[in-house]
């Protein structure tokens, strides 16, 4: 392969697989994109969109270099050089708080591109951020994001910028906001969708103890697919307690229109509506005159609300209606980029004592504007192929380290492709990419539904009872949240619905948020759920085909984010398995590894490791976490005098059930001795995968150490760790 466009560091860490890359010398490097990591490797790999799609694609391939080798210089930021507080920005001009949201939005990218890592999302809102911390007076009153990635602006204000270097890294900055991390931060933002329940507590609190106070929660349009944000509006409407919600419109939708729809715009009226909305002249105007209509009795007053809401319905944006029925005062659209014309809005709105809670709604950003330098080609790269690039759908289909996701869909499409009542329902943030390939083979038996995982849960269960087989997939972490609707909706009435769940066990620089270390033993203690993972790819394709098989009672399969650890090279059809049923991989003596899940091939690893030392150990594969296989633990258990099950999971989970069976079958009665590895009983804060694992003591090193300590020989075991 020719490597002449590489610098000596670039060369060095090529790696040899096949996909495709352009020539990066002929492009800026604001074109560069992160597409996936590979764990595989020692660097992420990268991939570049070209800006004009007529231009080819080179078949070459490349690691993400060390920060070092690159050799672009930083942009001067003077304005924000001299913040170290949100009170610094009081004294600058509005010619000054516009250079500093320039500098704060370079500074994300130079960061973001150095971590190569997508910054949209976070750019889009530091015009909103910057104004905020103008009028507000922040950590007095509370601020809090429902996302992390849209407080990254806000760390950098509040006195993190000389640690956002080292965000989502070991010992570094988290992702989300974090109340161990700042005064700033009141709230730690988890998975969206909890900003406003809990301003809405804080406010309480505040009436209560009679501070004054002001509580800014600022959401997503993204979570008010959830329900607890309209939960939270109701009651915040029926107390009447005085908080700012900000509506952060990015006017992303997660269900576009057929006809594209037309997109709420900002124009010169919407600012001047809003701004009167907003005066205190009007909204005294207003409360006076319900008031007066009041005394002339409830007719009249029901009358006038009538008009009230009739006029503003005619004036106001679609939709706007629905927050005044809430309880909530509505102003807006406000132009998110426009940092004059939200000063003023948020001044006005600040200046009122006990108006109840107002919502301000901010249009931050389109569907093609995500910060001014990310073209229609690069959203597609991000976003995942669409029906509209069938080019770029060949190059992602073919292209990078394959991972699990990618093996999972591909194996749904093939038993798809034969099977017509397989349907898809996902919920969680954001789609995987990988998913995209079930959506464009079949757009009508693809369910997207954001964050509402609990009506995904019990919308699965209703096409289960309409004769569909519905694969309802979900990231663990976000299952957490549909627990109710598992239990009452499927499990107690024994629905056939089929549960994929991504993103299982620790992920990595995203930390314990969303992570996935809770579902073996949150679904595994339900009655009629079958609960299996796979050890490699392969097994998983049969999982899948083993899922779509039981029509009898629910089932679930739980698989890791990241990399196959790669035996084929093209999906086939899965083989069902037999129910219940692991198998042993190697044959060993005196003692035997029992892993679930991808921990399989860590403890063949420390297999390898322990035959240095002259000890041949058993290793199996469970495949089931329930039903167990009875009769291969009875076999281990007869054959070996100590077992360590081995899973990516917590206290509860397959090992506990282990040994619940063989305590009441007695055979921890005998010469056995059993020991469990799992994860630590606390939260692994972010790191890489190796450093999270090295943490919670689930490296291949660490489970040949525990069997070495277990035969006695703690020497060996201590010189194997260092």
């Amino acid at each position: 392969m020719d490597t002449a466009f590489l610098s000596p560091p670039l060369a060095r860490n090529l790696v040899y697989d096949e996909f495709a890359v352009l020539h990066p010398t002929s492009y800026p490097f604001h074109t560069l994109r992160y597409l996936r990591c590979n764990p595989m490797y020692s660097r992420p790999l990268l991939t570049i969109a070209p800006a004009s799609p007529s231009r080819g694609l080179i078949q070459r391939v490349a690691a993400l270099p060390d920060v070092d080798d690159f050799f672009w210089e930083k942009d001067p930021t003077p304005i924000l050089d001299t913040i170290d507080a949100p009170i610094h920005l009081k004294n600058l001009s509005s010619k000054e708080l516009k250079q500093l949201a320039d500098e704060v939005r370079s500074e994300i990218a130079f960061i973001m591109s150095r971590k190569c890592q997508p910054c949209g999302a976070d750019r889009s809102v530091v015009e909103l951020t910057i104004a905020i911390h103008y009028v507000f007076n922040a950590p007095m009153d509370k601020i809090l994001w429902d996302a992390g990635q849209h407080a990254y602006a806000h760390k950098i204000l509040t006195g993190r910028r000389s640690l956002f270097h080292t965000i989502t890294q070991k010992n570094g900055l988290s992702g989300f906001t974090s109340r161990f991390e700042s005064e700033y931060d009141p709230f730690g933002a988890g998975h969206g969708c909890n900003s406003l329940s809990a301003g809405l507590g804080m406010a309480v609190c505040r009436d209560i103890n009679g501070r004054k106070n002001r509580i800014v929660t600022v959401i997503s349009n993204w979570t008010t697919m959830a329900g607890q944000v309209y939960e939270a509006m109701g009651h915040a409407g029926f107390l009447d307690s005085n908080m700012v919600v900000i509506l952060n419109d990015s006017c992303h939708t997660l269900l576009p229109k057929a006809d594209g729809g037309a997109k709420m715009s900002v124009n010169a009226f919407s600012s001047a509506l809003s701004k009167i909305q907003s005066s205190k002249g009007f909204r005294r105007f207003r409360e006076a005159a319900k008031g007066l209509a009041k005394w002339f009795g409830k007719g009249m007053h029901e009358f006038a609300a009538k008009v009230d809401e009739y006029a503003r319905g005619m004036i106001g944006p679609h939709g706007a209606t629905l927050f005044e029925e809430l309880g909530l005062y509505y102003i807006g659209p406000i132009d998110g980029r426009n940092i004059d014309d939200l000063i003023c809005v948020l001044k006005e709105v600040a200046s009122l004592d006990s108006t109840g809670p107002v919502l301000v709604h901010v249009i931050t950003g389109t569907e093609n504007d995500t910060g001014g330098i990310i073209g229609s080609e690069i959203n597609a790269v991000e976003e995942g192929p669409s029906n509209s690039s069938p080019d770029l759908l060949k190059f992602l289909g073919t292209g990078l380290s394959r991972t699990y996701n990618d093996c999972f869909v591909e194996a749904l499409t093939a038993e798809a492709e034969n099977d017509k009542r397989i349907v898809v329902v996902h919920g969680g943030m954001g789609i995987d990419r990988s998913l995209r390939l079930f959506q464009s083979r079949f757009p009508d038996r693809f369910f997207d539904l954001g964050i509402a995982e609990q009506h995904a849960v019990t919308f699965s269960a209703g096409l289960a009872c309409g004769g569909l087989k519905p694969f309802c997939i979900i990231p663990s972490t976000f299952l957490q949240r549909a627990y109710d609707q598992i239990i009452e909706d499927v499990d107690m009435q024994k629905i056939p619905v089929r549960f994929a769940i991504t993103n299982a066990g620790l992920v990595g620089s995203e930390g314990p948020t969303n992570s996935g270390p809770f579902d073996i033993t949150f679904m595994s203690c339900l009655p009629n759920m079958i609960v299996m993972s796979p050890s490699n790819e392969d097994e998983l394709i049969d999982m899948v085909a083993t899922a779509a098989m039981i029509e009898d009672r629910p089932i679930c399969f739980r698989y890791p984010r990241g990399a196959i650890v790669g035996t084929s090279g093209s999906v086939t059809y899965g083989n069902p398995f037999e129910i219940g049923k692991g198998e042993i991989l190697v044959e060993g003596k005196e003692i035997a590894f029992l892993g679930y899940g991808e921990v399989v091939q860590r403890c063949l690893i420390a297999r390898s490791l322990l035959s240095n030392f002259g000890i041949q150990a058993t290793v199996a594969n469970a495949r089931f976490c329930k039903p167990l296989d009875i009769d291969l633990i009875r076999t281990l258990c007869q054959q070996h005098s100590f077992l360590i099950t081995v899973e990516e999971g917590t206290v509860g989970g397959f090992g506990s059930h282990v040994s619940q069976f063989i305590s009441l079958d007695g055979l921890l009665d005998g010469r056995t001795k059993w020991r469990p590895i799992v994860l630590p009983d606390r939260y692994i804060e972010h790191a890489s995968l190796a450093e999270q694992l090295d943490l919670a003591g689930l490296t291949a090193h660490h489970i040949a150490a525990t069997a070495l300590t277990l035969l006695g020989r703690h020497r060996d075991a201590l010189l194997l760790m260092k």
